[in-house]
């Protein structure tokens, strides 16, 4: 079965049946090959047995589907809130506004954190990408690109560049100088090419690689010099709107979220998902691991937000109040981990008790909903990006 999405259509021979016919340009075990859609729909169906048909592979998937469920519940021995009990419990945080970076003409998507732990980039559906100082509020520099909501940005790990995507299916990659002043639109370099929206994108552990994901309900892995795609990621049945890698610098995993409800684990070097968690009851909006690796947390827009444990292979946790009634866009925890910042369309920003399952406080500023939160590298501030235009940096 094809392991990529179709990313060109071209006219041609087909490679499989020869005749001249318009062409998928499709990867077979990351091999490029041309074939002509009926081509397609034949290898599609080729491992079908006798008496075999789609309904009937569905049937068969969900039944093993709750057989996995049953046996998962089985191990659900205790939940995390009750090992937590003798825990003391966590005071109310004493975090205000200390900054506002204003320069957005419209909502602000994205943001990330510089590692130098003072710069940071963000992006706006006004088409803008703007550096900023987080402590002098400077603006370093700023792209205008070609198109409106710019849905993802990236600062790289070196800090000497940029990457962006949004509705132009690209993600883009500009290298940062120490001329202000300087036209970044000259060293813009294309990097990655999708069939729908970029909704994700991070530099690995290197400036030499990115991973995206996308609208066309796939990952990728790119190399940023020559704009080669090295690996795709598919398992996601709608749109994937957030990725997060692991935060060890050999890790090989990364975790995407999507509207298909599902939270996917990935090995970057087999492009095969590793591990699947289907809890929400909505759109998964952003997914992010735990300082340590070994977990993962998860907004939805079904007011929740969710903790699993990968060495469990279950979820562990629910992060919800009935008074929430609103959807949550993002998620980042504090440096330790014992806190989960959550950010949400009713405008607050809520901090959650990690191990309780309690709401320590509720941050209250924005006057639109929250679209990115981010603590910084050191731990000592949270950036939050909203639909009100603005950037606020809390301590």
């Amino acid at each position: 079965m094809c392991d990529q999405t179709f990313v060109a259509i071209t006219f041609g021979p087909c490679d499989c049946c020869g005749k001249a016919s318009p062409l998928m340009n499709i990867y077979i075990k990351s091999e490029a090959t041309n074939y002509c859609s009926f081509c397609v729909e034949v290898m599609a169906t080729q491992g079908l047995q006798a008496g075999e048909s789609a309904a009937s592979l569905k049937k068969e998937s969900d039944s093993l589907k709750k057989k996995l469920e049953e046996e998962r519940a089985k191990l659900s021995d205790i939940e995390l809130s009750q090992v937590a009990e003798k825990i003391e419990v966590l005071a109310p945080l004493s975090i205000k506004t200390r900054r506002v970076l204003k320069g957005h003409g419209n909502k602000v998507l994205c943001m990330d954190w510089c590692k130098d732990k003072r710069r940071l980039v963000s992006s706006s559906q006004d088409g803008k990408v703007i550096v900023w100082d987080a402590f002098t509020l400077n603006k370093e520099h700023g792209v205008t690109l070609p198109c409106t909501w710019v849905l993802a940005c990236a600062y790289a790990p070196s800090g000497c560049a940029v990457a962006c995507g949004g509705l132009d299916n690209k993600c883009s990659v500009f290298p940062l100088s120490l001329d202000k002043n300087e036209n970044l639109n000259t060293k813009k370099k294309s990097v990655a090419m999708h069939t729908n929206y970029v909704s994700g994108c991070t530099f690995t552990s290197s400036d030499m690689q990115i991973l995206t994901s996308s609208g066309d309900g796939t990952c990728a892995l790119w190399d940023v010099e020559s704009g080669q795609l090295l690996q795709s990621f598919h398992g996601h049945t709608a749109d994937v709107l957030s990725l997060d890698l692991a935060p060890s610098e050999t890790g090989n995993t990364f975790v995407s979220g999507g509207c298909d409800r599902k939270a996917n684990v990935w090995d970057m070097r087999s492009g095969q998902n590793i591990q699947s968690f289907e809890c929400h009851e909505s759109d998964i909006n952003c997914v992010k691991y735990y300082p340590s690796g070994d977990a993962f947390a998860s907004a939805s827009d079904d007011a929740t937000c969710r903790f699993y444990d990968l060495r469990a292979d279950r979820e562990v946790a629910v992060y919800q109040k009935d008074s929430i009634i609103f959807g949550a866009s993002t998620v980042d925890f504090s440096l330790s981990g014992r806190l989960l910042f959550a950010g949400y369309n009713d405008y607050t920003i809520n901090a959650w008790d990690v191990l309780k399952g309690t709401r320590v406080s509720a941050l209250f500023g924005h006057e639109n909903r929250v679209s990115r939160v981010r603590v910084s590298p050191d731990g000592t501030a949270l950036c939050s990006a909203s639909w009100d235009n603005t950037l606020r940096i809390w301590s």
